[in-house]
C-alpha cells in the first residue's frame, strides 16, 4: 500500500482553543504519523503521513476542530519525507515548537 504526506495549514480561532492536542489525538487514533505546530501567523500547521484514506479523513476533520474553535480554511498540498522527519525521533506522531 502507498502512502501519502500531505502537508496542512489550518486558518481561523485555531490557537489557544486546544486544537493541537485534538489533532495529535485524532491522528494518533487514526494511525498517522506526523507533526503539528503552532504558527506566528496565528494559524495551524500540520504534516499527516499515512494511508490516503486516513490521511484525507484527517484533513476533512480538521476543516471542524475541536468544539472551541472556529475554523475559516483548510489549505492542503504534498509534503516530503524531510517534512516528516521534523517529528521528535522515536515519535510517530509530535507536537512541535511554534515557527
Amino acid at each position: 500500500m502507498s502512502q501519502a504526506i500531505l502537508q496542512v495549514m489550518i486558518h481561523g480561532r485555531v490557537q489557544g482553543v486546544g486544537y493541537r492536542a485534538w489533532l495529535e489525538s485524532q491522528a494518533t487514533a487514526s494511525g498517522l504519523e506526523g507533526w503539528v505546530r503552532n504558527r506566528r501567523d496565528g494559524c495551524v500547521e500540520a504534516l499527516f503521513a499515512g494511508a490516503p484514506k486516513h490521511v484525507a479523513d484527517m484533513v476533512a476533520l480538521c476543516r471542524h476542530g475541536p468544539p472551541s474553535s472556529r475554523v475559516d480554511s483548510v489549505t492542503s498540498e504534498t509534503g516530503s519525507a524531510d517534512e516528516l522527519n521534523l517529528r521528535r525521533a522515536g515519535e510517530a506522531f509530535s507536537v512541535l515548537p511554534t515557527v
